[in-house]
């Protein structure tokens, strides 16, 4: 716990405006109270301090020597998974999985590229996705029946990411009965991941800025250009009635 210690004797004053001049403060103690998912979530601020760095290492050696992709008991960091939706009740499922990091490399056989000479790179191409875009996409491809909900970051190393995914079973008697979760149950949830509805996918679409700087990119930017860009003309649409020229002031 921490405690502060405001005086008027020593010139020290709280962050309160003074009620007149013969308001004397007296000793007070304002506590400030921290949970265990706070220390958690302060402790995962500081990811260069020596224990980090130490529980890190001996993480992501663990998890190298573990399948691509496995099914956790229970989440590394408990305090962002709760952050992001989790709840430990039947229902929900995490899975741990590593990305491979680094670039893009164009697929085309023998590096030859039949086209136009502004699509002849191969090498230092970036995806436009991120790589926990990706574990999410893997995880949804792997598990169809479930559905993803999201996902945080749990350690790296020189060649790999490692990624936690949220999942829930839509099937579950626990989840349909939950007001809280149980929109995922509806079939326009299926594949979220895929269709860039989750958190990570919504950053790389660039929804998570608002205002008249993004006006072009919502609902998405490419239905924004669409329907600028298009004419629609309805079946039965209203004519305006021709204008009829006032030809009076014309007269002499």
């Amino acid at each position: 716990q921490f405690f502060f210690f405001f005086q008027a004797e020593d010139g020290i004053r709280d962050v309160e405006r003074s009620r007149g001049l013969g308001d004397v403060y007296k000793r007070q103690v304002h506590g400030i109270l921290m949970g265990a998912y706070k220390y958690l979530e302060e402790l995962w601020k500081k990811k260069q301090s020596d224990i980090m760095r130490f529980l890190l290492r001996l993480r992501t050696w663990e998890y190298r020597q573990l399948p691509v992709m496995h099914r956790c008991t229970r989440p590394s960091r408990p305090d962002k998974a709760r952050r992001l939706g989790f709840k430990q009740k039947q229902g929900y499922v995490v899975y741990r999985i590593r990305v491979r990091r680094g670039g893009r490399k164009r697929p085309v056989p023998k590096g030859k590229v039949t086209g136009k000479p502004k699509y002849q790179g191969i090498n230092k191409l970036k995806y436009q996705r991120s790589l926990r875009t990706v574990a999410e996409e893997r995880c949804g491809k792997k598990m169809p029946e479930l559905r993803v909900l999201n996902s945080y970051w749990v350690g790296q190393d020189s060649t790999y990411k490692f990624f936690e995914v949220i999942l829930v079973d839509p099937n579950h008697t626990t989840i349909r009965r939950d007001a809280r979760i149980n929109w995922i149950c509806q079939p326009a949830m299926k594949h979220r991941e895929i269709r860039g509805l989750t958190s990570a996918g919504k950053k790389h679409r660039g929804l998570r800025r608002k205002g008249h700087m993004d006006n072009k990119n919502r609902p998405s930017r490419r239905a924004n250009w669409k329907r600028r860009n298009h004419v629609v003309l309805h079946r039965y649409r209203q004519i305006p009635p021709p204008k009829i020229l006032d030809t009076s002031k014309y007269q002499k």
